[in-house]
């Protein structure tokens, strides 16, 4: 079990290797949330995630002859860039087994970091297995992503720099995937500030450690915009450490998430990952659990494919009213279409897109419907976009 003593042991090693990442207040999300807010970004380290950390502790302690044999990982993600970086940095051999479906950006970032890249498996499991294979066959070290005491101390490191920073704070919230992150960061605060509260947080769809802790069976699987914790099962190692460090666990969804990622984007200007903006998923979703509190939350990386961005924020504003689909009916003659666009143009509102429908529609024959997707200023000016075509004598509703 590792203890405050090899954390700092870790943050040694890292010293000007990688970045002692800045921990602030965001007062706007202070403000909303009725918690004072400090965000950790991890997700400014060079990989842009946290995992750096561990790997460059793991693989700095490796000894002359595995050194010369190298290392093997197994990796979709953040965990596969991180290794591949320092070893690269090391000159260290670098294998990195990731799973068939990992995308081409994914695949090509690692091997831009000198890694090789081996394509095994349809799960991680499979990947995994293919790794340990390659491990005993090459004699290659194996670098587990979480369930390794050096990883474990150089995550462990945020947690230092998270109170040499902020002091005061009282509570920390960290996603969970396999607990790499929230037992090295719980074992660091709670031996220097043992009233301290460490929340873990994990979506509804994979609640391993959730289970795992508080002893239910709920479902997990399927698909997540949190990939970096959607994890099978915790780590034996891990899974002590948060059994014996940390206060609680919390499950949040898939919609809070993406709120979450908008809000970051937004408010701080900062682009975090679905696993990364989970603390703040858990604390917008319960915020009377936080109310009140210095909660520090750490933001774990930023790595994010730009399609699913773009449509997390077209969702989002969606949610916040900001974006609108309505049917507006007319009759189908010269001008109508004219007339609508210019009562919302003078609204205040802008059209993004115009579709007519003749065909498949209740409507009289003499009737078209036409679906308006606009850009409002919120709810209250939907409303009165509205008003205005129901002013003008169209019939207009919110889809």
């Amino acid at each position: 079990m590792i203890g405050l003593a090899e954390i700092r042991a870790a943050a040694a090693r890292l010293q000007g290797q990688v970045l002692e990442t800045p921990c602030v207040e965001s007062r706007t999300l202070s403000q909303l949330t009725g918690c004072q807010v400090f965000l950790k970004f991890e997700n400014l380290q060079f990989t842009a995630s946290f995992k750096e950390r561990g790997a460059c502790n793991k693989l700095a302690q490796l000894g002359e002859d595995e050194r010369r044999r190298g290392v093997v990982a197994m990796s979709a993600g953040n965990h596969a860039q991180g290794v591949a970086y320092h070893a690269q940095r090391l000159g260290l051999r670098a294998v990195i087994v990731m799973p068939r479906f990992t995308p081409g950006v994914k695949v090509e970032r690692t091997r831009s970091f000198g890694a090789e890249i081996v394509l095994h498996g349809d799960t991680l499991e499979e990947s995994r297995s293919h790794a340990r294979q390659l491990a005993d066959e090459q004699g290659l070290v194996f670098v587990h992503p979480y369930d390794d005491e050096a990883i474990v101390a150089g995550q462990g490191t945020v947690g230092i720099e998270m109170l040499d920073a902020v002091p005061g704070l009282d509570t920390i919230v960290v996603a969970v995937g396999g607990g790499g992150l929230i037992g090295g960061v719980a074992a660091a605060v709670k031996a220097l500030k043992p009233g301290i509260e460490v929340v873990g947080v994990q979506t509804l769809r994979f609640p391993n450690m959730f289970n795992a802790i508080k002893h239910t069976e709920l479902p997990q699987g399927g698909s997540t915009i949190a990939e970096g914790i959607a994890v099978g099962k915790p780590g034996v190692f891990t899974q002590a450490l948060v059994e014996r460090h940390v206060d609680d666990i919390l499950l949040v969804d898939e919609g809070d998430i993406e709120q979450a990622i908008v809000m970051l984007l937004e408010i701080e200007k900062t682009l975090v990952e679905g696993a990364g903006a989970a603390a703040l998923a858990a604390v917008l979703k319960e915020p009377g659990r936080f109310a009140g509190r210095k909660v520090g939350l750490i933001l774990g990386g930023g790595n994010i494919d730009p399609m699913l961005l773009a449509a997390i924020i077209q969702r989002g504003m969606v949610r916040a009213g900001r974006l609108a689909r309505i049917h507006v009916s007319a009759r189908d003659v010269p001008g109508s279409l004219a007339r609508i666009t210019a009562i919302v143009s003078e609204a205040g509102a802008n059209i993004d897109e115009v579709h007519h429908q003749r065909a498949f529609t209740m409507l009289a024959a003499q009737n078209v419907e036409i679906e308006l997707v606009i850009q409002t200023r919120g709810r209250d000016h939907i409303q009165a976009v509205l008003h205005a075509l129901h002013a003008g004598g169209f019939q207009a509703e919110e889809q």
